[in-house]
This record gives C-alpha cells, structure tokens and sequence, in this order.
C-alpha cells in the first residue's frame, strides 16, 4: 500500500479538501490536548478542536467521504458520582478542552442527521502507549512518569494520588477505529473506547515499579484545576454495536511502553527528548 504524507493544519480548510478527495473514510485524531493547556489558552483550544474539526466535517461532505470516525474525549462526562461512564449519560464538561471535544461530538451528529455523513464518535478514556512525548509541560501522566522513573526521579502526582483513570492501551483505540471505520448502520453513534478497571495514580506507580525493578515514592503537589477526580468506562454499548473487546490490559500495555522507553533511552533518546 502507497501511504502519502501531507503536513498540514486541520484549520487550512483547502489542505483538507485536496487530502480528502477519493478518500471513502476519514480518521479525525487530531486536536490541540491537555486540560492544562486549555485553561492556558482557551482560544487555541477552541480554534484547534472546534473550528478545526468544523473543517475536517465540511471537508469531509463536500468531497463526498463515506464516514468520519472522531476521537472524542472521555472529559466530556466531567466528575460524575455515578460509575461507570455510559453514553447516555449528561455531558458535564469541566475544562475548555473538555467542552471543544464534547462539541466535535455534537457537530459529527448534526452532520449525521442533515447531511448525510456517517460519523462515529469515540470517546477515549486516557490513551497510553509508546511514542507519547513526555517532554513537554502539558504531557500525558504515563510518559512522564516512565521518563522520571527512568531517570530514578520522583513522579510528580497532583492531588493524592487516590484519583483513578481507564488506562487504555493504545492498540485497543486502534481496533476500535478500525471496528468504527466499517460496521455499518452507526452513524451518529458515540462509543465509549476504555477498558473497562480503573487504576489510580499510586497504583500507576506502584506497578511502574514493579515493572522497572525500583522502589521510588511519587512526590505529591495541589491538584488541578479541571481534573475529574474518576474516570471508568463502560464499554457495553461498543462491544454490543462495534464488537469491541479491549485485548491488551493496563500492565501488559504498561510494559510494553516501559520496554519502548527504555530502548529509546538506549539510543540515545534521552538527549532527543
């Protein structure tokens, strides 16, 4: 198979019609992430994960795709008492990147039911997996601290530690995607993509250290502004209309990821970070 690369921005609308064209289905993964960040710059949230999905949407009609599969965000429930997560559930978004993402959701709807393009939305619960960047300030919790325990620091934890996520490895989103790009008769459809356990932060370094064979203590700071407190999906619905079923668990993906860093860190990917 050819595969053609293009570096662009979903906010060049003419880019995105020019790549989509002959194109049956398109996967819409990109997004400016990170509660932190959004609260930071609510703008660039806003004009990456919202006008930028408005693009890829009217792109996607105007050169006749088939369907729009959209990573959307488990953020979108907010901290609700009631676990686990499901679909039909009120959406209460608690940060600026948790209400863009809940929005993208809401336009591939709309685009469903008046014009005719398939889109399936799948809410990702905390996606983990080798070749996340731990570098910047705004990086997803694992990279980071794999990277600091590489480096036999102290993971930083906001909060207590006591706060849980469905960790889902990467490759599960990936059968997902593909399961979204082709059962017919979803279009329209929001899907919760996790595993279905839940882990907290100290139990997240607890098996980092198993994993790596060390002993290090997270240090612990004030928590964030805009962090849901737990996270579990139910992954029902995806499996009963998708046929999804998560096939790497939370430390099988965890080593996996480990094994990665520690081979880039063989290679001199410390100094590339």
């Amino acid at each position: 198979h050819k595969i053609e690369f293009i570096q662009g921005d979903i906010r060049d609308l003419g880019l995105l019609r020019r790549a989509f064209a002959g194109a049956e289905v398109i996967f819409h993964e990109a997004a400016l992430p990170s509660v932190p960040r959004s609260i930071a710059d609510p703008l660039a949230t806003n004009e990456n994960n919202i006008d930028g999905t408005l693009n890829v949407l009217v792109a996607a009609k105007e050169m006749g795709v088939k369907r729009v599969v959209i990573a959307a965000s488990s953020s979108a429930y907010g901290d609700t008492e009631r676990l686990p997560k499901v679909e039909n559930m009120p959406a209460n978004p608690l940060s600026p990147y948790a209400v863009t993402k809940y929005v993208g959701e809401l336009y591939g709807r709309v685009f469903s039911r008046v014009f005719g393009l398939e889109t399936v939305s799948l809410r990702y619960f905390n996606v983990f997996g080798p070749r996340q960047d731990p570098a910047s300030q705004y990086a997803a919790v694992i990279p980071k601290f794999i990277l600091a325990m590489l480096r036999g620091e102290q993971p930083l934890i906001h909060g207590d530690g006591n706060q849980s996520r469905d960790f889902t490895y990467v490759d599960n989103v990936v059968e997902a995607n593909l399961l979204a790009a082709k059962v017919p008769g979803i279009g329209g459809e929001v899907f919760n993509i996790g595993c279905g356990a839940r882990f907290t932060l100290n139990e997240l370094v607890a098996a980092l250290n198993r994993i790596l064979g060390t002993r290090i203590t997270p240090r612990y700071g004030p928590p964030r502004p805009g962090d849901v407190r737990h996270s579990l999906a139910s992954i029902e619905k995806a499996g009963k209309l998708l046929g999804y079923r998560p096939t790497v668990g939370f430390e099988a993906g965890l080593k996996r990821t480990v094994d990665w860093f520690v081979a880039l860190d063989g290679e001199g990917g410390r100094e590339r970070h």
